[in-house]
């Protein structure tokens, strides 16, 4: 069992910048991949960025160059680094942690609480 953590949420305007962290307890595999996902009110929840435990980064299209994800190791917080916020960024984020292929009988995953973003224009 994965206990996620999320924290660092709140409201900015425009232009400005947040920081998100994910502090993982329980099981930590040293292989593993975490992430950022969001859904905004009435559409589907989207990816933000992931991050493996080797420091592979991937971002979703609408966040490159504004976004920044990071960990320093398998077991270590997931910092999400938000800069040149818009509006249209507003949702709840939510940090996801993966073990095992995805499809495999040996793939797991978890998902945090939630933690709000709002992007005032």
């Amino acid at each position: 069992q994965v206990q996620l953590v999320e924290s660092g949420g709140g409201l900015v305007q425009a232009g400005g910048s947040l920081g998100l962290s994910c502090v993982a307890s329980g099981y930590i595999s040293s292989i593993n991949s975490m992430g950022w996902y969001r859904q905004a009110p009435g559409k589907q929840r989207e990816l933000v960025a992931t991050i493996t435990s080797g420091g592979v980064a991937n971002y979703a299209d609408s966040v490159k160059g504004r976004f920044t994800i990071s960990r320093d190791n398998a077991k270590r917080p997931v910092y999400l680094q938000m800069n040149s916020l818009k509006p249209e960024d507003t949702a709840v984020y939510y940090c996801k942690y993966e073990r095992g292929t995805y499809g495999s009988r040996s793939y797991v995953f978890y998902w945090g609480q939630g933690t709000q973003v709002t992007v005032s224009s």
